[in-house]
């Protein structure tokens, strides 16, 4: 052999053990998710079995593009249709850990604060890789998105359904940034009386074009208030989550006319199903609350009250 073809020979060799090396690196490289204690879960290859614990998980999956990869998931996992035919294990809060072995997934995606610790440790301690998230602000939307696709080994797809969700969120902050404070009380559910405090998901979107939650202090996430509180704070408006054709869940507040909100008739109804679930969707509800909002502000500067 002469020395030209022994180069050329080396030369592909060479080649060769760095295109071995680059796929062994991209395909194997071991994935970390972030979970919510600040901890870390390691897969040593992307996701291909799935089983989510919670309907917003779901969703998310398919908005990251790794729907195809779920197993199963919980009840009212309706969104997007492929979604409402997959099988079912159980509910966020009570769900078949026979079922969820017997499918053999390699990853059971959780909602923290919201499936019980115990059935989550069950899992773990039978050798399923349990991730367990958690949403806290509308920015960890896109967060997650990230992680999904991660996860899955969707990347690409799952870095453009987030930054869809930074770009509406920055322009939301752009919009409002400065406006007047606007005082809302938000209400989860009418008997027994529930609302948020300011550290919920729903509290930290409305914050974004300056909404301000009567009960932000309050210790617990979703609290019990009573119908005395609410009057005693007296919020500007009225906020609550509606299903379409449902009775009016605000209607009972208008027995109270000295109430700011009820007397000036801002009382705000937002979709259920997109403000009560943390994806993507839960912006088009902030968004028409930014709006509502503006026009608050708009009719209090031309009709300012008398001092």
């Amino acid at each position: 052999m002469t020395f030209p073809q022994r180069l050329n020979a080396g030369v592909r060799t060479g080649l060769l053990l760095l295109f071995f090396a680059f796929f062994l690196t991209d395909s194997f490289a071991a994935i970390s998710l972030p979970q919510s204690d600040g901890s870390v879960l390691t897969l040593e290859q992307p996701a291909r079995r799935v089983v989510t614990l919670a309907p917003n998980i779901a969703e998310m999956m398919y908005d990251a593009g790794a729907g195809s990869s779920m197993l199963a998931t919980v009840e009212y996992s309706n969104f997007p249709a492929e979604a409402a035919h997959l099988p079912r294990i159980g509910d966020a809060f009570r769900f078949d850990l026979e079922r969820i072995m017997a499918l053999k997934p390699d990853l059971v995606i959780a909602w923290n604060s919201g499936n019980p610790a115990a059935a989550l440790d069950r899992l773990e301690s039978l050798g399923l890789n349990v991730w367990r998230t958690e949403l806290r602000s509308p920015a960890d939307i896109a967060g997650l998105l990230r992680n999904l696709a991660l996860a899955t080994g969707m990347s690409k797809t799952g870095v453009v359904a987030a930054r869809k969700v930074e770009q509406r969120l920055a322009t939301l902050v752009e919009q409002y940034q400065g406006q007047d404070e606007v005082r809302y009380f938000y209400q989860v559910a009418e008997r027994p009386l529930f609302t948020l405090n300011g550290a919920h998901i729903v509290s930290q979107g409305l914050a974004l074009c300056g909404a301000v939650n009567v009960f932000a202090d309050e210790s617990v996430l979703a609290p019990q208030v009573t119908r005395e509180a609410v009057l005693v704070a007296d919020p500007d408006v009225l906020f609550a989550p509606r299903i379409p054709e449902s009775p009016d869940p605000l209607e009972h507040w208008k027995a109270w006319p000295r109430l700011k909100a009820v007397s000036n008739g801002d009382l705000y109804h937002l979709e259920a199903d997109k403000i009560s679930r943390a994806t993507p969707r839960m912006l088009d509800s902030l968004e028409l609350a930014c709006t509502l909002l503006h026009q608050y502000r708009s009719r209090q500067q031309e009709n300012p009250e008398p001092l």
